[in-house]
């Protein structure tokens, strides 16, 4: 081997090593790996930069956004929730919650597919006075098989479709993987459905924010507008219709207080102060299209910079003994009051009305930037940050509507997938669906600096040939076995070489080698990428491989050796059952 090939082997070795170390984070590590193969020559200062020009980028910022959207508006987790409410045994919910987080993961991100329905998983746990362990890491592994389907669904995908593209001049397109990660989705979904009793069901999850904070209790103010599901609904049918989640406080219809009686029909235009958690409330308020009160009154302040606070009224409040409508909140301090709770009472009077007292806990909508300026003058404190969504707008069907129009541009290949995604996220925030500020937050900065970082230090084996030594090395090591055992050589090589490296890192390593490694033997490319960006894609064994398995990991309450005792399996299978599947559609 020539000096610039071994200098190439050793800084992939040396970044494996502190992948696996961990001293520092992956996006640093990568970064080390770029200056270090600058400084050794094997990067021109020219090429340094050039991956974050690389359309991966695009595409995977563009589909963290699309996420978000999809995510924020709650459609889907509104649709799963319909169907929850005839599904009570736990092995059947099981099998709704991973094939819709299947199903998801091909549209979106998987790891946004995911966080969208834990709160659906968590939900049912609750109900059904159950381990959310059971629930979560099969969700987690099912997320990573649907996202094996599309494009879009993983970032191993994006990169084999680029380097195919490379190799041949054409890329694969966003429904190419479909039969393979359709197949091997079914596969999971059919162990996951019996193999969750592998899992201890005894692991209970890190406590939540909200479970710290132990308020259940809030009280808040909606109107029924002209539409909404809930009109000709009894008090009753409309409670039951929502799994008794919210209690009706008290209804009121003009200037009159109606009764609260179970037969009690509701019409458009009634007032109910409903009680309840805010998730529960923020679902009710979604489904049945409530108006609450307060949210549609304009502020000063850029749309985009709204956003929702808890705060607690302390003992020397300017509030004490007064209510928001005469403090004249909006008016003057540009807030809106959308909830309130108080230990050990039950409200029944309209926001506006109640007159507070110290310790009453608020629900504040308003500027992000002016909301703690604010408190301070009012002389509330802030409680600590937990993810509250009562009171921010909805889009509904919107972002899966853009994300449709995106992803039928590039199947049909009207525009290339970068500038569909691309103007899919723009048209989100434009349209108000997502707010720029959310949109921001949702591209997960260090997984682009990673992937622009390491795109030159990939290409650099190409560049010195070091990629064609070790393809050969792995081609001497499989001319002994028949094709689908070089086949399952690359798929067990990339699986195991992800929950160290990550699996971007491990595709951008592992596909140029895998594409060199089937024409030393003769093969078509194919079938050895899309082994790749399986193997890559399904990280079963560790928490740390792969974020979707790290989302679960506290919620969840597992164990390191938790993730091997269910996944242990479920890889053998993707390799004994995935292999010939993926040379049946993808043939030498």
């Amino acid at each position: 081997m020539t000096l610039p090939q071994w200098l190439s082997i050793a800084t992939l070795a040396g970044m494996m090593g502190l992948f696996i170390w961990g001293r520092f984070r992956y996006d640093v590590t990568a970064v080390i790996a770029l200056l270090t193969a600058l400084l050794i020559g094997i990067v021109k200062p020219k090429d340094a930069f050039s991956g974050f020009s690389d359309d991966i980028v695009i595409i995977v910022g563009s589909a963290l956004v699309l996420s978000a959207a999809v995510q924020r508006s709650g459609a889907i987790e509104t649709a799963l929730g319909f169907v929850s409410q005839h599904v009570r045994r736990v092995s059947s919910q099981l099998l709704v919650l991973t094939a819709s987080v299947g199903v998801a993961s091909a549209l979106i991100k998987n790891v946004g597919a995911l966080a969208m329905l834990m709160p659906a998983a968590l939900q049912m746990a609750k109900k059904n006075d159950a381990s959310a362990s059971v629930y979560l890491m099969p969700m987690s592994f099912a997320s990573l098989l649907g996202g094996l389907m599309t494009l879009v669904g993983t970032s191993p995908n994006i990169i084999v479709s680029r380097v195919r593209q490379d190799m041949t001049g054409e890329p694969f397109h966003m429904f190419d993987f479909f039969p393979t990660g359709f197949g091997l989705l079914l596969i999971g979904l059919i162990f996951l459905r019996f193999g969750y009793r592998l899992l201890p069901r005894n692991r209970q999850g890190a406590p939540t924010m909200g479970e710290a904070l132990n308020i259940s209790d809030y009280v808040t103010e909606a109107k029924v507008p002209e539409g909404s599901p809930a009109i000709g609904d009894t008090i009753e049918q409309f409670l039951n219709r929502h799994e008794q989640q919210i209690t009706v406080t008290s209804l009121l219809r003009g200037d009159m207080h109606g009764a609260v009686e179970p037969q009690v029909h509701l019409q458009e235009g009634d007032v109910l102060i409903l009680g309840g958690e805010p998730d529960a409330l923020e679902r009710v308020i979604a489904r049945d299209k409530l108006a609450l009160t307060g949210t549609d009154r304009e502020t000063d302040d850029d749309s985009d910079d709204i956003g929702v606070i808890e705060a607690v009224v302390t003992t020397d409040s300017a509030l004490i003994g007064r209510t928001a409508g005469r403090l004249q909140l909006r008016e003057r301090f540009g807030i809106n009051l959308i909830g309130v709770a108080r230990s050990g009472e039950t409200l029944t009077r309209k926001l506006g009305q109640i007159v507070l007292r110290a310790g009453d806990v608020l629900v504040l909508q308003g500027s992000l930037a002016q909301l703690p300026n604010r408190l301070n003058q009012l002389g509330a404190l802030p409680l600590a940050q937990r993810p509250i969504r009562l009171g921010l707008s909805k889009q509904g069907w919107l972002p899966l509507a853009i994300l449709a129009i995106a992803m039928t541009a590039t199947a049909t290949g009207l525009v290339p997938v970068a500038v569909a995604f691309f103007a899919a996220a723009g048209a989100v925030v434009i349209t108000g669906a997502l707010p720029v500020r959310e949109a921001y937050e949702a591209v997960e900065w260090p997984i682009l600096i990673m992937l622009g970082a390491l795109i030159p230090v990939s290409e650099s084996l190409q560049g010195t040939g070091a990629s064609d030594v070790i393809a050969t090395g792995l081609a001497h090591t499989a001319a002994v076995l028949p094709p689908w055992g070089a086949v399952a050589l690359i798929l067990v090589t990339a699986m195991a070489v992800t929950p160290f490296l990550n699996n971007a890192a491990t595709v951008l390593v592992m596909a140029p080698i895998a594409a060199v490694f089937a024409h030393d033997l003769g093969y078509r490319p194919e079938a050895f990428l899309i082994a790749t960006a399986v193997g890559a894609g399904c990280d079963f064994l560790t928490p740390i491989g792969h974020q979707c398995n790290t989302l679960v990991l506290g919620p969840g309450g597992y164990k390191f050796s938790d993730y091997a005792r269910l996944g242990a399996p479920l890889s053998l299978l993707v390799v004994l059952l995935g292999t010939p599947l993926i040379l049946w559609v993808w043939p030498l």
